[in-house]
Formats: structure tokens, sequence, C-alpha cells
């Protein structure tokens, strides 16, 4: 029993704790830079932006507008594509490519989920870089000039931005995934780049050489990891650039963090099904990808393992019933924290119910990627809203 005690508490260690420092210390010991340098002028505008949206309409136009608008000496043309939207999508994409000849726009009449989409863009595109959108985020000034630079360099293939988060309103358990927990994620993977790649990147703003696109199998959930990782497969880096910035809001409630959580990390369990080369020698991040982002799948039952065997040693050592106390409290003010900002222990009880949020989502993402009927994207499909009504869901 001891030996489970060690284990579990060992795998925590090490995922929530051990691979971040290792790789901080490699970044700081053993940086791998890159060329940095503006896009050359004259010739072709070399960005063709790509967006996937389904039931976009209410925020669908000013998103155009926005992607239309932003640096128009860079884009060469917006590529929406319309997932089997229900709504007025597909009219708002026909009435402004008839006022902008740069938007291109794709009508899907079946909904086929967003890697599917994604690929018609892809091979609708002429731009020598891909920039992939969402319908929410919206690009800071010069932000694409800065992912630009780093294509100087021709061992890199994908180039990341910064993403900020708007928190307002958000309750504590989904502040603190938001804000703490998404400043510790951001963190390990600058750290990630510094040494050679990341292992995923944020799907709503990425540009890739479509020369190296490899658009991601129909279905796919996680393409901001495969297309990174595929990249990465053919002997290319996958770089982050801290300036170039870019706004977005995630839920503002603790069930929709929850729905979306469950969506990302059954996807993590989807990609080793359908692209097993990525534990393989084939990607030269794999130790990363495991240490990153698997690990953190088995990690909730660790934690229930830690709890069930220091209960059962604390019957010979107090050491051990103290600890599983601790444990119990921990975990009673984490799920307080997950609705209500319990005041005293508020920071304690937010970034506990974070935790409780990650990993139950880890659970049950595990659950339905194992019995959802039918194509596992569909087990939560986002419909666009204003910002404002953070608690729908947006896809794109």
């Amino acid at each position: 029993m001891k030996w489970v005690f060690w284990t579990s508490l060992a795998v925590i260690a090490y995922t929530y704790a051990g691979y971040p420092v290792i790789m901080a210390v490699l970044a700081k010991l053993m940086p791998w830079p890159w060329k940095r340098a503006p896009w050359p002028e004259g010739g072709e505008k070399p960005i063709s932006v790509v967006m996937a949206v389904h039931n976009g309409a209410a925020m669908l136009a000013e998103q155009l507008d926005h992607l239309l608008t932003l640096d128009v000496e860079l884009v060469r043309e917006v590529i929406a594509v319309s997932d089997g939207s229900t709504d007025a999508t597909a009219e708002i994409l026909r009435a402004t490519a008839a006022k902008d000849s740069r938007l291109k726009a794709i009508v899907l009449e079946t909904q086929g989920g967003k890697a599917a989409a994604l690929r018609h863009g892809i091979e609708a595109a002429e731009g020598e870089i891909l920039l992939f959108v969402d319908i929410r985020p919206r690009v800071t000034a010069g932000a694409l000039s800065y992912l630009l630079s780093n294509f100087a360099d021709e061992r890199v293939g994908c180039v990341a931005g910064e993403l900020l988060l708007n928190s307002d309103g958000q309750d504590g358990a989904t502040g603190a995934v938001s804000g703490l927990y998404w400043k510790y994620e951001q963190w390990i993977r600058n750290c990630e780049a510094t040494v050679d790649s990341p292992v995923g990147v944020y799907g709503g703003f990425y540009a890739v050489r479509r020369e190296l696109a490899r658009p991601a199998p129909d279905g796919t959930i996680l393409d901001d990891m495969y297309q990174p990782l595929a990249i990465i497969r053919q002997g290319y880096r996958s770089v982050l650039d801290r300036r170039a910035l870019v706004t977005d809001r995630w839920p503002a409630k603790a069930g929709g963090e929850f729905q979306r959580k469950v969506r990302t990390l059954a996807g993590n369990f989807q990609l080793i099904a359908i692209a097993p080369w990525v534990l393989r020698s084939q990607n030269r991040v794999a130790t990363q990808l495991i240490s990153h982002k698997l690990l953190r799948l088995v990690v909730p039952y660790c934690f229930v393992t830690l709890l069930l065997s220091s209960a059962w040693l604390g019957a010979v050592d107090w050491r051990f019933t103290a600890f599983a106390v601790a444990q119990a409290l921990f975990w009673i003010v984490a799920a307080l924290g997950v609705k209500w900002k319990v005041p005293v222990v508020r920071k304690v009880a937010s970034a506990g119910g974070a935790l409780l949020v990650l990993n139950a989502a880890a659970v049950v993402g595990l659950w339905r990627f194992l019995f959802t009927t039918g194509p596992l994207w569909k087990m939560w499909s986002p419909t666009a809203a204003p910002v404002a009504a953070a608690d729908q869901k947006t896809q794109g």
C-alpha cells in the first residue's frame, strides 16, 4: 500500500510540478533560438485566413469585418466555411462575399465537424501562409506581422501567438481556469517552444506554411494538436511568439467550462486512436506529449488512490491520517469553489475548484470517448453567441 501511495504522489508531483520545472531548466540551459525577420515587402500577399463556423450568425458579421480590415497589406483572402449551419450564417457569408471579393464563402449543406470544414478551407487557400482563426477571438494590431516574422526561419513550420483571456463575470473555478491555470499552461508551452516545440497551440489563432499543412482526419476534435504535431513530424518546428496577441473569452460558469474541457480531453484520447504515430519515434516531442498531456488523463485516478491509500495507512501511522484528512478538506473546499467565491479561502477554493473541474472532465472525457455513439465531435455541438452571453458555446 505504501508503494501505491508513493507512486500516486510521484505521478501527480511530476505531472504538475516536475515536468514544468524540467522544461523551465532546459529552456534556460539549452535554448534553441530561431530566426525572426520582417516579411519581405512586395510580391503576393502571404496570408490566407481560414475560419470554420457552425450557426455563427450572431457574431459572424462583426468577425468578418474584423478579419477583412486586418492588415490588408498582408491578408490575401479570408476563407469562411459554414459547417452545415441552420441559421443565417450562409446568407451572411454570401452577402459579404458579394461586397468584398477577398472573402471566399464555402457553404457545406451537412455538418461534418470543424476538421472537415477546415479541410475545405485549406484546399481553397492560395496564400503561402494559412492563418487559422475562430469566430470569437480578436487579433490585436501588429500581431500578424509578428507571426510572419517567425517564418524567416526555414525550420519553422507553425507559429502561434499569445492568448489573453477576459475573465470578467466568471465564477470562482472558471476564473481560476482562465486566469492562474491558463498562465501556468502558457508558461509550459513557452518553455517547450524555447527547447523545441509545444505539443499543442491555441486553435483560435495560429499559422502554418501551406505546403506543410496536413488536414486532420474528418471528425478530429483537436486540430490544434494534430496540425502542429504533423508539421513537427515532417522535421519542422512549431514556435510561439508572445508579441502576437489575441483576445478571447471562455465560458463564465463552471458548467460551461466543464463541458469545454470534457470535449478537449476526450479529444486527447481520440488523437492517440487516430494518430498513434504521435507516441512513436516519428514524433520527436513524444516525451513532452506524454508528460504534458497524457499524464493529466491519469492523474484523476492517482488522486483517488492517494486518498484511499493514505487513509488505509493511517491505521498504523498518524501522519498518513493527517495527510488523508488534509486531502479531504482540500477537495471539500474545492467543491465549494466550483460554484462560489468562498470568503477568506477564496484563492485556494478557486484554484482547487479549477483542479476539480479539470480532473473530473478527464474522467468524463474518457467515458465520452469510449461510449459516445456516432462522431465524437457531436457530443458537444457548439453554436455561436454574442461574447456577453458567456455561458453559450461557440465553434469556429
